[in-house]
């Protein structure tokens, strides 16, 4: 059973509490610039077990009265169609998720922001679209020689040109819909405005990672690394901090290289800057609510290695180039580990030996190891989480759940009618037969109550899964690698 290492309760009533002191610091308006995801932060909630994937939204929540969200989105990435990887949609239509998000919760949208506004026709048509929804949407324009020609940018040539967004609460969270959308300029544009205003505010960043209370080398850390491995981004000891007061801490080199720039900002626009270092101005508490520290370095050792295969089944894709393996591979060794650190590789592989065919292994929460073969009625990926759920349920191995009876006519209509070439059932296929099944069989039934005890749980495969199988396994919280394999020599995947 996995350790809780990391108290979510205790994080929750830290983090409001902290970040109601900096709105207080002041003078009762903050922009706080928010990195990473709002939403669904599984990178989180997997390299700090007990971190829920919505802590940042409840925590928002117990600001709700004081706060709204201002979503900020670049013209250019309109411009590109720019797809969140995650999602698999458009920055643009992303926008339009995280407004129905935020306002389904109780949150309150402000607007949104359109920075790097230089005539882009699809920019010009996303905005005119926004205005119909109902929703304010501000421009922001491309400064030359930003970010290093401050004289030009803190004046009425630079920030000055940007409009002023209107705000009516004391905590304005700026957010986007990923990286380079322009949250931090908008932030410091905003605190030029308020202050021609005669408005006092400040500015402070929200980013989880890397833990700036953890050592360099701490694997949650290197983790973060690993995640951002095709960003090149690389964790440093803050060198500001520690020359301010002695004291050593982590951030990341964006941070660090652009601190002279940010603070040369603040001086120009308030006389003198807040802050002595960037890690001053983070407001993350997580490193403080870790409360299992070795439950949270085996968690996050295991997402380092994830991240690895995850690099090399991109680079079997052609979706990165070998320099994102090549780090990979370096922070492998940096945190002393080896593919034999992830026990569901050996089993899964050591499977596919003996079938000569693709296989899978899964890694129960009681440890037990549990395989699955391709057969003709099954992938294995779908025979593996039926031997999974009859492993948890103490069904015994050779029971079947499904009836070949059962499958042969889904079989058929996938072959016969619906043009596929595979007659083996995906694992969205399994699961619908597995639940008509538990109407009238107990054994099916105690089998379907155990899916939820699947989360978290780790799972490896000899050959890259089908889109549709992956997407299952997510929506299952199965923490999921494959070998970078193609099933077949086919080099075209279906979806």
């Amino acid at each position: 059973m996995e350790r809780t290492g990391f108290d979510n309760e205790k994080y929750l009533k830290m983090q409001s509490e902290h970040i109601r002191e900096r709105i207080d610091r002041f003078g009762g308006k903050l922009y706080l610039e928010f990195g990473g995801k709002l939403f669904d932060d599984y990178h989180a909630s997997r390299v700090l077990p007990g971190f829920k994937p919505d802590s940042k939204l409840k925590m928002l929540l117990e600001l709700k009265d004081q706060a709204e969200i201002v979503i900020v989105i670049n013209a250019q990435d309109i411009e590109n169609n720019k797809i969140r990887g995650d999602y698999g949609i458009t920055y643009d239509a992303d926008v339009l998720r995280l407004i129905d998000e935020f306002r389904g919760i109780g949150l309150y949208v402000g607007s949104i922001v359109v920075s790097q506004l230089a005539g882009q026709p699809a920019a010009e048509t996303f905005i005119e679209r926004m205005k119909t929804l109902g929703v304010k949407v501000y421009r922001h324009y491309p400064i030359p020689g930003y970010p290093t020609n401050i004289p030009l940018i803190v004046s009425d040539e630079g920030y000055g040109k940007n409009d002023y967004i209107e705000t009516k609460r004391e905590l304005v969270v700026i957010t986007a819909p990923g990286p380079g959308s322009g949250k931090m300029a908008t932030c410091l544009s905003q605190l030029y405005h308020e202050n021609k205003r005669g408005v006092k505010a400040g500015y402070a960043k929200f980013e989880t990672f890397p833990i700036w209370n953890l050592p360099l080398d701490h694997p949650v850390n290197i983790a973060y690394e690993a995640a951002t491995a095709d960003l090149n981004d690389v964790n440093l000891i803050d060198p500001f901090h520690l020359q301010a007061y002695g004291e050593t801490t982590v951030n990341y080199n964006r941070d660090i290289e652009i601190f002279p720039v940010l603070n040369a900002m603040f001086e120009n626009i308030f006389g003198e800057s807040p802050y002595k270092s960037p890690t001053d101005m983070g407001v993350n508490m997580a490193g403080n609510c870790i409360v299992d520290d070795e439950a949270v370095r085996r968690a996050a050792r295991q997402e380092i290695i994830r991240r690895y295969y995850v690099g090399l089944c991109e680079r079997r894709e052609g979706k990165v180039d070998q320099n994102v393996v090549y780090k990979l591979e370096l922070l492998m060794r940096q945190a002393k580990l080896t593919k034999d650190d992830r026990p569901v590789v050996a089993a899964a592989l050591e499977k596919a030996r003996e079938t000569a065919a693709p296989a899978a292994a899964i890694e129960l929460s009681d440890g037990r190891v549990i395989t699955g073969k391709t057969s003709d009625l099954l992938g294995c990926c779908s025979a593996m989480l039926l031997n999974a759920l009859k492993a948890y349920a103490g069904i015994p191995d050779e029971l079947h759940l499904i009836s070949p009876q059962v499958i042969a006519p889904i079989q058929q209509l996938k072959v016969g009618h619906l043009g596929s070439k595979n007659p083996r059932l995906h694992t969205d296929e399994v699961l619908i037969a597995l639940s008509m099944c538990a109407v009238n069989d107990e054994n099916a039934d105690r089998a379907m109550k155990q899916l939820e005890r699947l989360k978290g749980c780790e799972m490896h495969t000899s050959v890259m899964l089908s889109q549709v199988d992956e997407h299952l396994l997510k929506q299952l919280g199965v923490n999921v690698t494959s070998e970078p394999e193609y099933q077949g020599q086919k080099l075209y995947r279906k979806k």
